[in-house]
């Protein structure tokens, strides 16, 4: 086989985890084939760690596959049970030093911080310590839960030695890059307090090095969707065009699942559209009890990528109340990112944390936690605004969205890829 002479490798949670950022890491490894990149790999973890811990997963059996050139690599544990935790992440970090030791050129992405981050600088200092050599450039990004939820719990918890670990994995990295802007405002925050307490200096190297580059979507999946499959996908659901108001996301109280279930209760709108909930997440069993005698509440637990762009075009409105929390705050939304691209019914939502970034002037805005207010909004969405104002939502919220396009959002992260034929 003949040796590869540039490589990407990114370590991320990626797919079956329904997360925002193992699209992103497909959409970046689909864009590199075409950047110059022969060898592009994808550092995960084994699935059954994936269920063993809880994490929201697409089903199985309906995964989209990767282009060819694309290996997605599972590592197994290294050791036995006495070693509960640091068994995956060694075999990460070990085989990610066997791909340095091959000495190609090679970057290395990481998404999260805790651990992934953590995975490739001690796997390029142990390569390096070793004599391998290795030609590598190492890409951090915080994908915005590293700040909202590791870091800010730390600062309540007052555990600052981990908090200055979390900063020094972090800019140990050759680029440092955020999800948005409201995420490096965050990052930068924390540090001033780590600063302040610590006598660190966190804070201005990381205004200085950090950059923006937002969630990369596949725009292609989600414009010019056929007419006839958006119908036949509703039909299987027993749906239809307008009939319905879409939550699709994770089922969790920071996403306001519990503020729309409560809300639609109150909506005139009810006896004109159901309300489709799809998505798992950890409150999806407490909502389904609490909503269990509205008949008008349909959940979808199976909704995979081919089908979701299909569900979007199709909603008479696309809902998203989410809010911020103490171990979560939406740092950008690239559900609702995609939701503008595939068009259909206007997005209702709150600017919390990075969704200003995502929907600019393109949807209809609520106070986050304002009950009467959602209930409200989406009345007027459904049953008063014209078609004309819908159109026109539509239609300067798709062209915003192109903004988060795989290729263009590739082309600012990785500057130096070189154009290429499609591999596969």
């Amino acid at each position: 086989m003949n040796q590869p002479s540039r490589r990407l490798v990114i370590v991320v949670r990626a797919d079956p985890v329904i997360c925002g950022h193992a699209g992103e890491a497909r959409n970046l490894a689909e864009v590199a084939l075409t950047r110059g990149f022969d060898d592009v790999r994808l550092l995960t973890w084994p699935i059954p760690a994936l269920q063993a811990a809880g994490l929201p997963l697409k089903p199985l059996d309906r995964l989209l596959p990767y282009s060819p050139g694309i290996t997605v690599e599972r590592p197994e544990p290294v050791g036995d049970y006495r070693v509960p935790d640091g068994r995956h992440i060694a075999g990460l970090t070990g085989r990610l030093v066997e791909l340095l030791a091959e000495r190609v050129p090679t970057t290395c992405l990481s998404m999260y911080l805790v651990p992934h981050t953590t995975v490739v600088n001690d796997a390029v200092t142990a390569a390096r310590a070793a004599g391998f050599a290795p030609d590598v450039r190492t890409v951090a990004k915080a994908v915005g839960s590293d700040v909202t939820n590791v870091i800010r719990s730390c600062l309540r918890e007052g555990r600052l030695g981990a908090a200055t670990v979390l900063f020094t994995t972090f800019l140990a990295s050759d680029a440092l890059v955020a999800v948005s802007e409201y995420t490096r405002d965050e990052i930068i925050a924390s540090a001033q307090e780590v600063d302040a307490h610590c006598g660190t200096s966190f804070a201005e190297e990381c205004r200085r090095r950090v950059t923006v580059s937002y969630p990369p979507i596949d725009a292609s999946a989600y414009l010019n969707l056929d007419p006839a499959e958006v119908d036949a996908a509703l039909a299987r659901r027993g749906l239809t065009r307008g009939g319905y108001i879409l939550f699709l996301s994770r089922v969790a109280r920071a996403k306001g699942i519990y503020d729309l279930i409560i809300a639609y209760g109150q909506m005139r709108c009810r006896d004109k559209v159901r309300l489709i909930v799809a998505g798992t997440g950890p409150a999806l069993e407490h909502v389904q009890a609490m909503s269990k005698e509205d008949e008008r509440i349909t959940y979808l637990t199976d909704v995979d990528d081919v089908e979701k762009p299909l569900l979007m075009a199709g909603c008479a409105a696309y809902v998203l109340p989410t809010k911020p929390e103490p171990d979560f705050v939406e740092t950008f939304g690239i559900a609702l990112a995609e939701k503008m691209l595939a068009g259909g019914g206007p997005i209702v939502t709150t600017l919390t944390g990075g969704t200003g970034e995502a929907v600019g002037d393109t949807a209809v805005i609520v106070e986050p936690g304002d009950i009467a207010a959602l209930a409200e909004t989406v009345d007027r969405v459904v049953l008063d605004m014209s078609e004309a104002e819908k159109r026109d939502l539509e239609v300067r919220a798709r062209a915003r969205a192109m903004l988060f396009d795989r290729g263009v959002v590739f082309d600012g992260l990785f500057p130096s890829a070189e154009p290429a034929t499609a591999i596969g």
